[in-house]
């Protein structure tokens, strides 16, 4: 699609963003079953239904542009959502795996930000204050579903992922130890020998 002004900016951005939703309203109902922690299943299955609002609303937005109801197909989700999904089936436990949710679904958060931020910039400048104003009740839903994860990832999933860490870390720590006190004995061992 040629860009010919701000218009067709607009349009293609709106596009971009619809797609992006649609595959986060496929993707959030695998990580709420993936989630461990309560808080964040109830976050997340919160923020689902957040994202159909969303959808919604966008498909109002094409209707009062006179845009036909149409996505184009966004890559920049589909990478950040790939992504998570990689970094999410290596977690080894639950509390790391919560962490690793929480980081990709944040991610994604950041992404919609910017992407709500600039058509709504960009329909205000069109004169497009009700468009604008529909893109604003998007914009702040995804900047509070950004404080709610980093609300659970700060209350107790981060520390749950550490304790989880120092625990896998005990028995490496413990043979270092032991190795160590080996090499030790063996040290005192050798220089009574010579003696």
């Amino acid at each position: 699609m040629a860009m010919g002004g701000l218009q067709d900016l607009l349009h293609d951005e709106l596009k971009d963003i619809y797609d992006a939703e649609k595959q986060l309203t496929k993707a959030l109902p695998k990580l709420v079953k993936k989630a461990s922690a309560p808080e964040l299943k109830e976050a997340l299955q919160a923020h689902l239904g957040e994202t159909e609002g969303h959808i919604d609303r966008l498909e109002q937005v094409f209707e009062q542009l006179g845009f036909a109801v149409r996505g184009k197909n966004c890559e920049g989700m589909h990478h950040l959502l790939t992504e998570g999904n990689d970094m999410i089936s290596e977690a080894d436990d639950d509390a790391t795996r919560d962490a690793v949710m929480i980081a990709a679904a944040q991610k994604v958060e950041h992404y919609e930000i910017a992407s709500y931020g600039t058509i709504r910039t960009w329909a205000n400048l069109l004169g497009k204050g009700d468009v604008a104003a529909l893109l604003e009740d998007t914009l702040e839903e995804e900047k509070e579903a950004d404080r709610k994860l980093t609300g659970i990832a700060d209350s107790f999933v981060n520390a749950e992922a550490v304790a989880s860490d120092e625990d896998a870390d005990k028995p490496a720590r413990s043979r270092r130890r032991a190795r160590s006190s080996s090499r030790s004995r063996a040290v005192a061992a050798d220089r009574r020998r010579r003696r």
